[in-house]
């Protein structure tokens, strides 16, 4: 298949890259502006497969997005581009409203002027998967679950912005027939995460003896998923998910913040064990305003309906997560170091 993929150079955006080309053997072409969260090093295993294609421009540009539509006519659209830091959104939410809104709105009506120029088996066989977050249904009381039938009640600008676009998403399906399906998943960890986010800021925080700064009392509880689950969870649904159809990808594994950063701190101490104790480093901080007490997934749509399902598991991979941060300090070190911003490493296009 053809497949356009925005936002293809994030964390979740460059494992579904790589696994759509290096396993699946789809022609892709990644479309990403190329922002701070954006490593252009992430797609680096690509470089020179003809199979992938890179587009740096904004979703938002209507011109740019109608004219990569034409020129490459994809039969698939996976939507990943979004702002979706919780803490900058509460700091500067304008972006995230541009970017997570408008932006989703252009993506939108360009694949549904490329859809009304198909026909027959092309015009039957497109699909535009939107990707989001279940941070959109807001706070959970303690042992629920999220389904696919659950109340949106986003408490912060980015979750907000994410549920207006989920809104978009369903409502272009509703009103023009555009072919959409829409997944919502739990927090994503794995290998490229762009260092602001717990895991990552808390595994290299680690590797440099610095504090490990925890919000609150520790105690909010999220369900992680492995990114690469995710990446085959999102394959299963466009490629087996019914249209207009959305499905919850969670990982099955739900912790409180402050035991994930203990049982970091436990890999540390047996990888780097000079160094410990680890969870001398942690500190708590002052919690961030609307900060949701539980988020949790229940994922039997997708297990029973696609044959998806999860398949690491939490404490391993988080121990292979930390090992692979602590092999590709070239991957990471520009970003500590303040040298990120506008390397684009070759991957134009």
């Amino acid at each position: 298949m053809r497949i356009l993929v925005t936002g293809g150079c994030g964390f979740i955006g460059s494992a579904l890259v790589l696994h759509l080309v290096q396993d699946l053997g789809h022609d892709v072409l990644t479309l990403d502006a190329l922002t701070y969260a954006a490593n252009p090093l992430s797609l680096a295993p690509l470089k020179g497969d003809e199979r992938h294609r890179f587009a740096e421009g904004d979703i938002c540009d209507a011109d740019r997005v109608g004219a990569l539509f034409e020129e490459f006519r994809p039969q698939a659209v996976m939507h990943l581009a979004a702002e979706s830091h919780v803490d900058r959104s509460i700091t500067g939410p304008a972006a995230f409203i541009r970017t997570n809104v408008v932006g989703t709105q252009v993506m939108l009506e360009a694949a549904r002027a490329h859809h009304g120029r198909l026909a027959g088996a092309e015009k039957e066989c497109f699909r535009f998967l939107h990707v989001s977050t279940d941070e959109v249904y807001g706070s959970l009381p303690p042992g629920g679950f999220f389904t696919e039938e659950s109340r949106y009640d986003p408490r912060s600008p980015y979750s907000a912005s994410k549920a207006a676009s989920d809104h978009l998403a369903r409502a272009w399906h509703e009103t023009y027939g555009l072919p959409v399906l829409v997944t919502n998943c739990s927090n994503n960890y794995g290998p490229r995460h762009f260092p602001e986010k717990l895991i990552p800021l808390m595994i290299l925080n680690a590797l440099e003896g610095r504090n490990l700064p925890v919000y609150g009392d520790g105690q909010n509880e999220r369900d992680w998923i492995h990114v690469e689950d995710h990446a085959r969870g999102l394959v299963a649904v466009l490629e087996r998910g019914r249209v207009g159809e959305t499905y919850l990808l969670g990982g099955r594994a739900v912790r409180n913040n402050l035991d994930v950063v203990r049982t970091l701190c436990a890999i540390f101490d047996r990888l780097r064990p000079e160094a410990g104790p680890h969870e001398r480093l942690i500190t708590f901080v002052t919690d961030r305003p609307g900060h949701d007490r539980r988020y949790a997934i229940d994922p039997t749509k997708a297990e029973a309906e696609l044959g998806w399902r999860p398949t690491r598991s939490f404490e391993q991979a988080l121990e292979d997560t930390v090992r692979w941060y602590l092999d590709n300090a070239g991957w990471w070190q520009p970003i500590r170091e303040g040298r990120y911003a506008g390397e684009r490493l070759g991957l134009t296009g």
